[in-house]
C-alpha cells in the first residue's frame, strides 16, 4: 500500500514549482503512477492534502531550527546557521505557493500562522534575549518587537506585488532582509564575530 508520506511529498514536489491552484489530484496522481481513488483514500480533497503538507514541512522546520540551536556555540552562530538553513528552504519556495495558500487554503494558512506565534516568534525573543546576555546584541532592542518584526519581514519577502517574481529572485531578498536585521540588532563585539564567521563561511 502507498504510504501517506509519499503522497503528501508528490504534493509537495508539485506545489513548489507550480504553486497550489494549479496542481489537480490528477497531476498528483499521475506525477505518483497510482490512481486518484487511492489519493481519496487517505485525503477527501486537496485541502486536506495541502493541510497535511503544511504540518508535516512546519514540523520539520521546528526540530531543524531545535538542532541547529542545539548544536551552535552562541548567538551569532545560529544566526549564521539558520541563515544556511534558511537558503535550503527559500530556494525551494515558490512565492505563488504562499499566495495560493492565503487566498485558497484558509486552513492551512491558519496553520502556518498559528506556527508563527507559537513557535517562530518565541524562539526568536529566546535567541535575542540570550544574545543580549552573551553580549552580542544590543541590550536596548525590545525583544518582543524585534521578533515581531524579523519573523514579518520574511512573509514581506514573499509578496508578489512588491517584490514581482520576474524582477527579483526570493531567496535573494530574504538574504538582503536577513543580513539588514543581523547587522541591526548586533553590539560590536556581535558584529565582529558575525564578520568573522561570513568569513570562515566563504573560504
Amino acid at each position: 500500500m502507498i504510504a501517506i508520506e509519499r503522497i503528501i511529498e508528490g504534493g509537495e514536489e508539485l506545489f513548489l514549482t507550480a504553486g497550489i491552484k494549479s496542481v489537480t489530484m490528477d497531476d498528483i496522481a499521475r506525477h505518483l503512477g497510482i490512481s486518484k481513488k487511492t489519493i481519496y483514500h487517505f485525503f477527501k480533497d486537496k485541502n486536506e492534502l495541502v493541510i497535511a503538507l503544511v504540518k508535516k514541512k512546519l514540523k520539520e522546520d521546528e526540530d531543524q531550527m531545535e538542532e541547529i540551536i542545539s548544536r551552535s556555540a552562541n548567538v551569532i552562530e545560529e544566526m549564521i546557521n539558520m541563515m544556511k538553513c534558511s537558503e535550503d528552504i527559500f530556494s525551494r519556495i515558490n512565492p505563488i505557493v504562499i499566495h495560493d495558500m492565503q487566498k485558497y487554503h484558509p486552513n492551512a494558512w491558519k496553520e502556518f500562522q498559528n506556527f508563527k506565534a507559537d513557535v517562530l516568534i518565541s524562539t526568536l525573543e529566546e535567541l535575542l534575549s540570550k544574545g543580549i546576555n552573551q553580549g552580542y546584541i544590543r541590550p536596548e532592542i525590545d525583544v518582543k518587537i524585534i521578533a515581531r518584526m524579523r519573523v514579518a519581514q520574511v512573509e514581506m519577502g514573499f509578496n508578489t506585488t512588491l517584490f514581482p517574481i520576474a524582477e527579483f529572485n526570493t531567496w535573494k531578498v530574504q538574504v538582503q532582509f536577513l543580513e539588514h536585521f543581523n547587522y541591526g540588532i548586533c553590539t560590536l563585539e556581535g558584529y565582529k564575530l558575525l564578520n568573522e564567521y561570513k568569513n570562515r563561511n566563504h573560504e
